[in-house]
């Protein structure tokens, strides 16, 4: 069974959606290829399009998150390299600061390795003192293997803006995650941030 905390980031799920059969980027590439609007659907996921990003021997991971950034209007992105050593365990002790009122957003870097990744979610659950405050649950998107020519992708996530007032300044602490629509966990971490009266 679940924790309180497990339960918090499950993602939610569409009623009679189910899963499709999982395909190769090869088997997706020969797939109707007389059909015109299919492979130009195909062209515009990238499957069978450029040379295939070079895979580190042993990696056996899809989904590489390799940044994390908040970007607020006005002021130069707050950037965690998640490729660095000891970086996604120095998270919760590093607090983002976000003035109180300020309009904000995640965004993410990835790579996808290997084979299509499909149905890729962003889930976050914000607590303070202990007590739940916030969840968040977004679609990201399904994608195929890197290639050469577009060696990364970049996800930006919905905008969003502090709390104000007095009850609202103070530390918040954060776990998210990023899933696909076979439950699978790609990378799962805690953060922190602070809202604050002026920016520090």
């Amino acid at each position: 069974m679940a924790s309180q905390g497990e339960d918090d980031l499950i993602a939610s799920k569409t009623e009679g959606y189910k899963v499709g059969e999982k395909k190769t980027v090869e088997e997706y590439a020969k797939l109707d290829q007389n059909d015109e609007s299919l492979n130009r659907w195909k062209a515009s996921l990238g499957i069978a399009t450029g040379a295939p990003l070079a895979v580190t021997p042993g990696d056996t991971r899809r989904c590489v998150i390799q940044s994390l950034a908040l970007e607020v209007d006005g002021r130069p992105d707050m950037v965690i390299d998640l490729t660095a050593p000891g970086s996604i365990e120095s998270l919760r002790g590093k607090p983002f600061i976000i003035k109180e009122g300020a309009k904000f957003r995640m965004k993410a870097t990835f790579k996808v390795q290997h084979d299509v990744l499909s149905g890729l979610k962003y889930l976050q659950v914000v607590k303070r003192k202990g007590i739940r405050v916030g969840k968040d649950e977004e679609m990201l998107g399904s994608y195929p293997p890197n290639t050469v020519d577009k060696p990364s992708y970049e996800k930006k996530f919905s905008q969003d803006e502090a709390p104000t007032g007095m009850m609202a300044r103070g530390h918040y602490e954060a776990v998210s995650k990023f899933i696909d629509d076979d439950d699978h966990t790609h990378l799962k971490f805690e953060w922190s941030f602070d809202i604050t009266k002026e920016w520090k």
